[in-house]
C-alpha cells in the first residue's frame, strides 16, 4: 500500500521532479544515488533539473532515468513514456534548426563523407603494400629455386656413341692434365737431346774421332797416372770433373712452371649435381649433370669459378690437391657459387 501511494504521489510533474520527491521520499541524497550508479553527482542533478543538454545522447539519457527508477521504487516504463513527452518538442525545435540551417546538415554530411574516404584510401594503401611485399618475396624464392632446374634443362644428355667423340666427356676432362704433362716431359726429352749432341760421343769404350785428334797425355813409366798436357803433372779428381760437362736440370724448371700456371680441381658425388667449372680464360672446363658415384678432375688457368646446383650431393673437394672444407662455402637453397685460386 505504501509503495501504490507513493507512486500516486509523485506521479505528476517533470520525470526529474518524479525522481526528486521520490528520492526525497526514501531518504536519499543525490550522491547515493550518483554512487550507486557510478555517475557524477552533476549528472543526477541535470536530470531532476529537465537540463537534458548535459546528456551525450538520448540513449544514454533513459539508461540513467530507467536505473534511476529502480532505487527510488518508481515504473521505469511510465517514465520513459513521459520523457518522451518532454522530449517531442525539443526534437521538433530541433528539426526545425536544421531545416532553417541546411548548410550545417551538409556540412557534417560531408564531413563524415571525408571520413570514409580517408579510412577507405588507408585500407586500400595497406592492401597494395601487402601484394606488392609478397609478390616480390614469393618471386626471388622462385628464382633462387627454379636456376639450377634451368641450367640443367638446358645442358642436353649425349647419347653413348656421341659421349665416345665429345670434347666434354669425364674422361677428356681427366685425360686433360696428362695430355699437358705429356708435351712438358717432350719438351724436356728434346732439351736433354741438345745437350747430349754437344757432348762427344763414345761407343763400346773407343774414342771418337775428336779425341784422336787431341795429342795423348805423357804417361809416368809403371804408372797409369794421366798427366796435364804441358806440364807433367798428374790430373786431379777436381779438374777432370771441371773438364766434364755438367747435366741440365731442364725438367724440374718445367714441372714448377707447369704447376704455377694451372690449377687442378677434384670433386667427388654422393648423388645427382649439376656442376660447372670456368677457369680465368673464360673456357668451361665442365658443364654437366653428375650422378652419385660420378668423379671431376679438370685443369685450368686460375682462378677457378664453380656453381654447384646440390651443395649437399657433393661428397669431397680437393684443390691443388689439398681437402677443402665444404662448410666454409656460402649456400643459399641448396645452392653454392665459390672462386678458388691457389
Amino acid at each position: 500500500m505504501g509503495s501504490e501511494q507513493q507512486e500516486t504521489s509523485v506521479a505528476a510533474g517533470p520525470v526529474g521532479q518524479q525522481l526528486q520527491r521520490a528520492r526525497e521520499l526514501k531518504g536519499l541524497s543525490i550522491s547515493e544515488i550518483a554512487d550507486q550508479q557510478h555517475l557524477r553527482s552533476s549528472i543526477i542533478q541535470a536530470i531532476e533539473a529537465g537540463d537534458y543538454s548535459k546528456i551525450d545522447t538520448e540513449l544514454f539519457l533513459k539508461g540513467y532515468i530507467r536505473a534511476y527508477a529502480r532505487q527510488v521504487d518508481l515504473d521505469g516504463d511510465a517514465l520513459i513514456r513521459d520523457l518522451d513527452a518532454e522530449l517531442a518538442p525539443i526534437r521538433q525545435q530541433r528539426e526545425e534548426e536544421q531545416q532553417a540551417h541546411p548548410l550545417a546538415n551538409i556540412e557534417r554530411r560531408r564531413e563524415r563523407k571525408r571520413q570514409l574516404a580517408k579510412a577507405l584510401l588507408v585500407v586500400i594503401l595497406l592492401a597494395l603494400a601487402g601484394y606488392g611485399a609478397f609478390y616480390f618475396l614469393s618471386g626471388q624464392d622462385a628464382g633462387l629455386a627454379e636456376e639450377p632446374a634451368e641450367a640443367t634443362d638446358s645442358v642436353e644428355v649425349p647419347s653413348e656413341q656421341a659421349v665416345a667423340g665429345s670434347p666434354l666427356t669425364e674422361g677428356s676432362e681427366e685425360e686433360a692434365g696428362p695430355a699437358e704433362e705429356t708435351e712438358f716431359s717432350v719438351s724436356v726429352e728434346e732439351s736433354a737431346n741438345e745437350v747430349s749432341e754437344q757432348v762427344p760421343p763414345v761407343v763400346d769404350g773407343a774414342p771418337s774421332e775428336e779425341q784422336l785428334e787431341q795429342p795423348e797425355p805423357t804417361m809416368v813409366s809403371g804408372d797409369d797416372v794421366d798427366l796435364q798436357e804441358g806440364t807433367g803433372l798428374p790430373v786431379t779428381a777436381e779438374q777432370q770433373s771441371a773438364i766434364e760437362p755438367e747435366a741440365v736440370p731442364a725438367e724440374p724448371e718445367v714441372a714448377q712452371s707447369a704447376s704455377s700456371s694451372t690449377a687442378r680441381l677434384e670433386m667427388t658425388f654422393s648423388a645427382d649435381c649439376w656442376i660447372q667449372v670456368t677457369d680465368a680464360t673464360g673456357q668451361r672446363l665442365a658443364s654437366a649433370l653428375r650422378r652419385e658415384g660420378d668423379r671431376l678432375d679438370v685443369t685450368g688457368v686460375p682462378p677457378l669459378k664453380v656453381v654447384v646446383g646440390a651443395m649437399n650431393a657433393v661428397e669431397a673437394i680437393q684443390f691443388q690437391g689439398e681437402p677443402l672444407e665444404m662448410d666454409s662455402f656460402r649456400v643459399v637453397n641448396n645452392r653454392s657459387e665459390f672462386t678458388l685460386e691457389p
